[in-house]
């Protein structure tokens, strides 16, 4: 079955028992990133060319589609690579921060990368500058403390096959993460 053939065997949509409410629900960002990896731990990470540090492949979900879809779209247009993901590994929720609204990032196992791979790479210059290549120390150099936090989960997610919920880059344990919107 098809997603539209799963719509409509929900059958019509629900009407708004008060007219507009729809539009006024709050809204987030959602997307999804592919943690690629060489056997020798190192990560694959992009430059971007519309913003300072370094990120993951992948990107945000486009209206009515998935996480998992979003990002083999958008791994395959930064880097020209088809990839297969794997599992998921990590879903992480971001407070809303200054301008940005709340989030949820969801990074997916892109399994270990070959160095033909990244030769073959075609990156799409609008948007990445680089492809790099390096251990989680180095990446957290470059990266907001929270995608560090959140790429060292994945890490021992990968590791230990298991899917972890964040927040804020954080495991839950028993603290309460701040959502004030500062």
């Amino acid at each position: 079955m098809t997603f539209a053939d799963d719509l409509r065997a929900e059958g019509e949509p629900e009407k708004e028992f008060h007219a507009g409410i729809a539009g006024r629900l709050p809204r987030k960002r959602v997307s999804g990133g592919a943690f690629l990896r060489r056997e020798s731990g190192e990560l694959l990470v992009v430059v971007p060319t519309y913003k300072p540090g370094w990120e993951i492949p992948g990107g945000l979900c486009e209206e009515n589609e998935g996480p998992l879809a979003a990002c083999t779209r958008e791994v395959r247009e930064e880097l020209g690579l088809d990839v297969v993901l794997g599992n998921l590994l990590v879903v992480d929720w971001v407070p809303r921060h200054g301008v940005w609204v709340d989030a949820l990032h969801f990074i997916f196992d892109g399994g270990f990368i070959t160095d033909e791979a990244v030769r073959a790479f075609r990156l799409q210059a609008e948007e990445i500058q680089a492809v790099k290549l390096a251990h989680l120390s180095e990446v957290e150099k470059h990266v907001r403390p929270s995608m560090a936090r959140r790429l060292h989960s994945a890490t021992d997610a990968a590791a230990r096959g298991e899917t972890l919920y964040l927040e804020f880059g954080r495991q839950r344990d028993g603290d309460d993460v701040a959502a004030s919107g500062s």
